[in-house]
């Protein structure tokens, strides 16, 4: 589920402020586990595809040092 599906789906209704606090929270850590699975596939890409997708293997492995909170 992406972050834009579930701002959808409380976009209706707000939610109280605890559970928006612990929806935060959930929708925060989600991001920073797609972060971190992006980087792993972006980890194991050789050259020919970083060249397809526009990225130098200096800039791959930039984005790869960074820890997963980093944006």
């Amino acid at each position: 589920m992406t972050y834009q599906q579930i701002e959808m789906m409380t976009a209706h209704r707000p939610l109280p402020p605890v559970a928006n606090a612990v929806f935060a929270l959930a929708v925060t850590v989600l991001a920073w586990e797609q972060r971190q699975q992006t980087r792993r596939a972006l980890k194991r890409l050789d050259a020919q595809r970083l060249v397809d997708i526009g990225l130098s293997q200096d800039q791959a492995r930039a984005e790869c040092k960074k820890v997963f909170w980093q944006a």
